[in-house]
């Protein structure tokens, strides 16, 4: 398929990606408030208006055509409640390349949605999207992310020291990326 595309919903065993909806603003909000899950983000704790302004502005992003272009689907457990967020951004269209991200309520952590709701987006990025490299950037204090981008085969790019003045402090940034032929090697396309 490739880009454009239009995503709609992504569905696993445990866990559904799908848009952002008016009635995520109270678990949103708890998220995006939170200090704790903002500690390693670009932003600190957001005010309830802020993140009405984010759910207005993500919510109808569900079109992948040209760089800059992304997604920021709800990560929805078993039951279909809200648990976080991931992301998916279009870097390069030419070398069809994208970045992903999650952020998790602290009470759906250590539980595998981020690892399940991270694999269906790898898996959508490598199949329909048809991209050939997917990374992630974070702040190498996130032990958790750190993990998950290693349980997810991701490799470890890059270590960049002190290179983002954030929140009052000089801070890291790692690099960690997975090309399309290593995800499959582990993760085989299905069938047709």
């Amino acid at each position: 398929m490739g880009l454009p595309a239009d995503f709609t919903r992504l569905t696993g065993e445990r866990v559904t990606l799908d848009p952002l909806r008016p009635d995520d603003i109270d678990p949103l909000f708890a998220m995006q408030s939170d200090p704790a899950v903002t500690r390693y983000l670009l932003y600190g704790p957001r005010t309830r208006e802020q993140v009405e302004e984010v759910l207005a502005r993500d919510a109808p992003r569900t079109r992948l055509a040209a760089i800059d272009d992304y997604l920021q689907p709800a990560i929805r457990d078993e039951h279909g409640a809200f648990v976080g967020t991931m992301y998916l951004t279009m870097h390069s269209i030419d070398d069809r390349t994208a970045e992903i991200g999650w952020i998790l309520l602290p009470a759906a952590q250590g539980k595998g949605y981020a690892a399940e709701a991270a694999r269906m987006l790898l898996d959508y990025c490598f199949g329909p999207l048809d991209l050939h490299r997917v990374y992630a950037e974070l702040d190498p204090r996130n032990t958790a992310s750190v993990a998950l981008c290693e349980r997810l085969g991701m490799r470890h790019e890059g270590h960049f020291v002190e290179d983002m003045f954030l929140k009052g402090e000089w801070t890291d940034t790692a690099r960690y990326a997975i090309l399309e032929r290593e995800w499959r090697r582990e993760h085989p396309a299905p069938i047709a």
